[in-house]
C-alpha cells in the first residue's frame, strides 16, 4: 500500500510502499479517508516531540478519518506502531474508532478532534471552568484559539476575551462568541494597559495561552498588582 514513510528524523517521509497491517484481537483495519496534518505531526518526524518514534521505519500520522471493513465512518487515533494514519490502510484498536455523523466531512472530522480536544481539555478538565467566569484566551486567531472562544461560550463563560497580533482575523472573533478583542502587537506599557482594562477589579478567571512568552507576562500584572 501507499503511505508517507518515515526513515530518518534528519529527512522528510517518502511516499512510498510500506507492508500492509493485518489486525489483531480487538483490532480494526481503517481504510483511510483523511489524515490532518498539524504541528504534532512536523514535531513527531522531526523527532522533537517528547513521544517521538523510538524506532523506524515507521508510517506518520497520529489520527484521521476512515472506514472500517463493515462500511462504518470512523475518526481514529493511535494506531499501532509502526502504521500511522498517513497511509492507504492502518490498524487501531477498535475502542480508538468513533463514529462521524453523516453531516461532517471527512476532512473537517480529521482535522477538528485534536485542537478542539485541546481547547476542551483546558477548560473543561484543566481549568473547571464555571459560568460567568472571565477568560483570556492568548493566541485566539488560530484554530485552536477560535475553538476555544466557542467551547468557553459553551460552558457559560461570563466574558471571553480574544488576543492575537492579526487585526483582520480578531476581527471576526466576535461573530465565534468573543466579548472584546486585544491586539498584541500593541506596545509593551499599552498592552498592560490593555489587559488591565479587561481584567477589571476581579482578574482573569482563566487564561489560555497557546504562545508562551511575554504576552502571559504582561495579562498577570493586573492580578499581581491587584494582590
Amino acid at each position: 500500500m501507499n503511505a508517507a514513510v518515515l526513515h530518518t528524523f534528519d529527512e522528510p517521509p517518502h511516499f512510498e510502499q510500506f507492508s500492509e497491517p493485518v489486525a489483531e484481537d480487538n483490532e480494526v483495519i481503517v481504510h483511510v479517508r483523511a489524515a490532518a496534518l498539524k504541528p504534532i505531526e512536523k514535531q513527531m518526524a522531526n523527532g522533537s516531540h517528547y513521544a517521538a518514534y523510538r524506532k523506524l521505519p515507521v508510517v506518520c500520522g497520529v489520527d484521521g478519518v476512515g472506514c472500517m471493513d463493515d462500511g462504518t465512518r470512523v475518526f481514529f487515533g493511535g494506531a499501532r506502531l509502526p502504521y500511522g494514519s498517513m497511509a492507504q490502510r492502518t490498524v487501531v484498536s477498535r475502542s480508538r474508532c468513533f463514529p462521524i455523523p453523516d453531516n461532517i466531512g471527512d476532512d473537517i472530522a480529521a482535522a477538528v478532534v485534536n485542537p478542539g480536544l485541546s481547547a476542551w481539555g483546558a477548560l473543561a478538565w484543566r481549568a473547571q471552568l464555571t459560568p460567568r467566569e472571565t477568560v483570556l484566551i492568548l493566541g485566539a486567531i488560530g484554530v485552536t484559539g477560535k475553538l476555544a472562544i466557542q467551547t468557553a461560550k459553551l460552558l457559560g463563560a461570563g466574558r471571553v476575551i480574544a488576543a492575537g497580533r492579526n487585526e483582520q482575523v480578531l476581527n471576526t472573533l466576535h461573530d465565534l462568541g468573543a466579548d472584546t478583542t486585544i491586539r498584541l502587537d500593541k506596545p509593551g506599557q499599552d498592552l498592560t494597559e490593555a489587559f488591565a482594562r479587561e481584567a477589571r477589579d476581579t482578574g482573569f478567571d482563566v487564561i489560555i495561552d497557546y504562545l508562551w512568552g511575554l504576552p502571559l507576562k504582561l495579562s498577570l500584572l493586573p492580578l499581581h498588582e491587584a494582590i
